[in-house]
């Protein structure tokens, strides 16, 4: 499944991980020793939101799109 939400993606020394959190799915968060892992696992979550939100009949919001201006 391809996914088109922003993906927050920091190292938190609190939690010796990279954590990367998807802000448009409420509490949709995961963590991992490294960049990628912290991206892989993440995607699993993201995935996992969209399936039980549609299973309890809850809406599942739109990607929204950045514009980044340099």
């Amino acid at each position: 499944m391809m996914f088109r939400y922003e993906v927050i993606l920091c190292w938190s020394e609190l939690d010796k991980a990279f954590v990367a959190e998807v802000p448009e799915l409420p509490g949709c968060a995961a963590d991992g020793e490294t960049y990628q892992e912290a991206l892989h696992n993440v995607e699993l979550v993201m995935q996992e939101w969209i399936e039980t939100a549609k299973d309890l009949g809850r809406s599942v919001p739109q990607p929204k799109r950045r514009l980044i201006y340099i």
